[in-house]
């Protein structure tokens, strides 16, 4: 189906919006999924920020904010949802396939970019599940930079990303062919409910728990390192904690709570 705007609605907010189209989608799991949009006008966005998409109902049109996953370089958006069942919008958002539109908002937004300017050329990032969008788009962006000239490697990232299954890791394999390539970048998956999944060799525990196994491990401290994290507001807090005994102090953490499954998944 192709979500439309009733004819008898006027909207004169209508010109802020971009009808999207989606060209490609892609079922993770039961209630993850990725898809890729056309947007029909210039989006100029950051690494790390988001858009706000929406859809129109019979009585109101809902609209939610996602962390755009791929690089400012790609000529689509890509997102990475996850299904709230009794949420405002996502469950009408897994009802869009292949050629079905959805409105966005013209302009991005966040602040919960790379920061390459403070000084400090080490990056944590820390991630549940659709909270590794953002960092997708860092690594993706940094990649064709590096590949053309345009980066030097000068910063490195550290990439912690944790779902209860392997198959939760939507761009796992991407992001370990990246680590695999350049020297820029680490990458460790974890899985927390390793029973669920008896085919995972890799790290298992929550990603808070093991957090500072590899802060450690990678020799990574606030006088040269900026946190990032981003996902389930437990996370955050647990991850807070465990940064702030290791002398993180809170100019040099970064968040970006995605609230699930108390409220919509969404970036703030």
């Amino acid at each position: 189906m192709t979500d439309t705007v009733p004819e008898n609605r006027a909207d004169k907010n209508l010109d802020k919006f971009y009808r999207a189209r989606i060209t490609k989608r892609t079922d993770l799991a039961e209630d993850l999924w990725t898809v890729r949009i056309q947007v029909g006008g210039e989006f100029k966005f950051a690494p790390g920020q988001y858009a706000t998409l929406g859809v129109d109902g019979p009585d109101k049109r809902s609209e939610r904010a996602y962390s755009i996953v791929s690089s400012p370089y790609e000529n689509e958006l890509e997102f990475f949802f996850e299904l709230v069942p009794q949420g405002e919008l996502t469950p009408k958002l897994y009802k869009l396939q292949v050629g079905d539109e959805l409105l966005m908002r013209k302009i991005p937004k966040g602040r919960f970019t790379l920061d390459t300017k403070g000084g400090r050329t080490n990056h944590l990032l820390v991630a549940t599940v659709t909270g590794v969008a953002p960092f997708v788009s860092y690594v993706r962006s940094l990649y064709k930079d590096w590949k053309e000239g345009k980066f030097a490697g000068d910063h490195k990232l550290f990439l912690l990303e944790g779902a209860s299954r392997s198959w939760e890791l939507g761009y796992c394999e991407e992001l370990q062919k990246f680590a695999l390539e350049v020297p820029w970048l680490k990458y460790v998956p974890t899985i927390s409910r390793p029973w669920d999944d008896l085919k995972w060799v890799g790290e298992t525990g929550r990603v808070d728990d093991v957090l500072r196994k590899y802060a450690d491990m990678w020799g990574l401290t606030a006088a040269d390192s900026v946190a990032y994290l981003c996902g389930h507001p437990d996370m955050i807090e647990g991850g807070k904690g465990i940064l702030k005994r290791i002398g993180f102090t809170k100019e040099v953490v970064k968040e970006e709570i995605y609230w699930i499954p108390a409220k919509e998944a969404a970036a703030t």
